[in-house]
């Protein structure tokens, strides 16, 4: 693959892809009521997969797309790689650090305070990532992503471990009886999902097969670095999405079930299958169609998506703090009881003429369109944080 001249402008359609990920995480994140959600809206129980087991992998390719994009831009422009390296690492200790603190708040219980979590996986496996991203060519970066899924699988497959109750076995795909559930109690025993406490959904050997999730982000980022036509690459995103499903369905089928909680292989390359397909979508419509016209219409279409987008990681953070915070303020009724203020937020959507899931999403809407406000406001005045 030959790069192509450094451009400082940013991917309209990258930011976009970005925005309808992060809106998503925010919807499915905030229903009004945990006990009433559509089935997509939800995620799979164990195996299997929903729209919302594709958020966070769409995240991570995106993590692995913008990486490669900006090391590539930086490197040609002659920025020393061992100084883009350091920044990724700086970038990689605060996203973990805000995790933790996401964690940490309100309680400040330190002695159970969860240590894994949606940023610190986020940030574990850019900073394993980046490395190869900088110094390796793309075949060593499929070797990697290669590399990684037989590891895990191995460790998954053919390691035997005790079970929370003691009982050994090998190669057990059952909640809190696999390996990585294994090794997340020997290394953080009282420290992971509240839910569970025996197995966590973002544990450490999980961490591996998500790597390989930024990875074949970083191989999609560096073809559009390219100097490739513009329809030629989506033609190729499309076919190599196309080909990561059909893969991804015989490795549920014949390897391991697709399973986002312990983040599979056939789970890892069907989703990076189908964020391919979406963010082709994207880049044709936005920054590659021959017709100006069809690119205006749809960037003006797209423009609340950008707006989320271009600040993703802050506003993924804000409202996890303010959903935390409805729930650790408590408001006094006049029977004298005391409930969350979110509770207390809630229960006028109960009265209203709908169903339960349909106040339930209808919460989870209002809440996206806050957040939304507040992505706005930044935009209008030009505040980009970044980490």
């Amino acid at each position: 693959m030959r790069p192509s001249t450094p451009q400082e402008e940013r991917l309209g359609s990258l930011d976009a892809f970005r925005g309808l990920a992060i809106a998503s995480m925010i919807l499915v994140n905030n229903p009004g009521d945990w006990k009433h959600l559509y089935p997509a809206l939800a995620h799979a129980k164990w195996h299997g997969w929903t729209f919302t087991d594709t958020v966070f992998p769409f995240f991570l390719f995106i993590v692995g797309v913008s990486m490669a994009l900006s090391t590539g831009r930086h490197a040609a422009l002659g920025v020393p790689r061992g100084q883009l390296m350091a920044g990724l690492a700086r970038r990689a200790l605060v996203v973990f650090a805000l995790g933790f603190a996401l964690n940490l708040i309100p309680a400040f219980n330190w002695s159970a305070v969860r240590i894994p979590g949606v940023l610190q996986r986020i940030a574990l496996c850019s900073l394993l990532a980046a490395p190869l991203v900088l110094w390796a060519g793309w075949r060593m970066q499929v070797a990697a992503v290669v590399g990684l899924f037989v590891v895990y699988s191995a460790a998954l497959l053919g390691v035997p471990v005790p079970g929370p109750d003691g009982v050994v076995a090998t190669g057990l795909l059952e909640p809190g009886r696999d390996t990585g559930a294994w090794i997340d109690r020997a290394l953080m025993p009282g420290h992971l999902w509240v839910q569970s406490r025996t197995w966590d959904p973002e544990g450490v050997l999980g961490t591996l097969p998500a790597t390989g999730s930024v990875l074949l982000g970083a191989l999609c980022g560096r073809w559009l670095g390219t100097s490739v036509a513009s329809a030629d690459k989506t033609v190729w995103m499309m076919l190599a999405g196309l080909a990561l499903l059909g893969a991804g369905t015989v490795m549920d089928a014949a390897l391991m079930p697709v399973n986002k909680s312990l983040w599979t292989p056939s789970y890892a390359v069907l989703m990076a299958g189908w964020a391919l397909l979406v963010f082709a979508a994207f880049f044709w419509t936005m920054d590659a169609a021959p017709h100006p016209r069809l690119r205006a219409a749809v960037t003006r279409a797209c423009r609340p998506l950008v707006i989320y987008g271009v600040n993703a990681l802050f506003l993924f953070v804000l409202s996890g703090f303010i959903a935390k915070m409805m729930g650790f303020i408590k408001i006094e009724q006049a029977d004298g009881t005391r409930v969350s203020l979110r509770a207390w937020l809630y229960a006028p959507w109960r009265e209203l003429p709908l169903e339960p899931v349909q106040a339930s999403l209808a919460w989870a809407v209002v809440f996206n369109a806050v957040m939304f406000g507040v992505a706005w406001v930044m935009w209008r005045k030009r505040w980009f944080i970044k980490a």
